[in-house]
């Protein structure tokens, strides 16, 4: 095919960009966001706005605007936050299909790094369904200004900054070459065609050099929330204020497991919960979740970053290896009654 037309793209979608400035107990950080309707509400991540005590907006043209927390989910890290009287010329998003998201497909990201507003960077999908565990701290770091959130996750051999923590994050994210930096983090990442397939959360670093500082910059390892799972989750935070999300039940380890002469790794069963959905559907502790309705589960996080995706209600097929045997288990998954 034909290279993207990355300058109409940007035309098209730039003015639908926010760069968001907030005031916390610990100074002023910057992030980004994406307008999602024509009465300003804004989708970026629970980490840029959720100990905010002021918000204000910055739209592409300049002008400026204060805005109020709509409502923020800790668990997929998403927030929305709503432009206070907001103007009747935004632009809006135009939202696409995450789950058509392919490796090796032309992305684009927009968003606030380090303060340079409507910066626009590209690349390609790296990975999708890119198991990342970050962990919130209850105050941002305001070293990172805005910095993705995260601690360390297996294979990059770093961490993604800050780490010290209260609320961890699993997220199933589409991982991208794209430039992003601290003050990305809330943006939207965009495909060819300008459609909104993804929120720009967090960055890989290669942890701290022997000169003690942490290397925080772009290394080419971005993740970004599905742009579905975002969308999910905002609708129900516009709604309700708060989201819900499916759960299952279960307490998970690193595992592997052997059948049919194969070894897979998996999530290990560890605990069942009483009268959840998985001891309902007769899941066992030993148990090796291999794959959730034929994705690939080789490791907790990635389990828990699907399940996550669900609404209660669905039915979901897992496949399970016990005793070196291979089955498929229907489970239909319930609300999470947070804790």
């Amino acid at each position: 095919g034909t290279a993207p037309d990355w300058e109409s793209v940007t035309n098209a979608v730039a003015n639908s960009v926010v760069a968001i400035t907030v005031k916390t107990s610990e100074g002023t950080e910057m992030g980004s966001g994406v307008i999602y309707d024509d009465s300003g509400h804004i989708i970026t991540n629970h980490h840029v706005v959720g100990t905010a005590s002021q918000i204000q907006v910055t739209l592409a043209d300049g002008r400026i605007y204060d805005a109020e927390l709509t409502g923020t989910d800790p668990a997929t890290d998403l927030a929305v936050v709503q432009i206070v009287d907001a103007p009747d010329d935004l632009t809006v998003a135009q939202i696409g299909d995450s789950n058509q998201v392919v490796t090796g497909q032309d992305v684009m990201a927009i968003g606030n790094p380090l303060g340079l507003s409507s910066t626009v960077t590209t690349g390609i999908v790296s990975a999708i369904n890119r198991p990342v565990v970050t962990e919130q701290k209850d105050q941002p770091d305001q070293s990172q200004g805005g910095s993705p959130g995260g601690s360390s996750t297996p294979g990059l051999g770093g961490v993604l900054q800050p780490s010290q923590s209260s609320t961890k994050t699993c997220t199933n994210a589409i991982q991208i070459d794209a430039a992003v930096n601290p003050g990305n983090s809330g943006g939207p990442l965009f495909d060819e065609t300008g459609k909104l397939i993804g929120i720009t959360s967090s960055i890989a670093t290669l942890g701290s050099s022997s000169s003690g500082s942490s290397a925080s910059g772009s290394i080419g390892i971005g993740f970004a929330i599905p742009g579905n799972l975002a969308v999910k989750v905002a609708d129900q935070l516009i709604k309700t204020g708060t989201a819900t999300h499916a759960f299952l039940g279960v307490a998970l380890d690193n595992g592997s497991e052997k059948a049919d002469g194969e070894t897979r790794a998996g999530a290990k069963v560890t605990t069942v919960e009483p009268d959840s959905p998985a001891a309902k559907a007769g899941i066992e502790v030993g148990d090796v979740i291999t794959a959730i309705d034929g994705k690939t589960t080789n490791q907790p996080a990635a389990l828990t970053g699907f399940v996550r995706q669900y609404s209660a209600g669905d039915t979901v097929k897992l496949t399970v290896i016990r005793n070196g045997e291979k089955k498929e288990i229907e489970v239909t998954l319930v609300e999470r009654k947070d804790s």
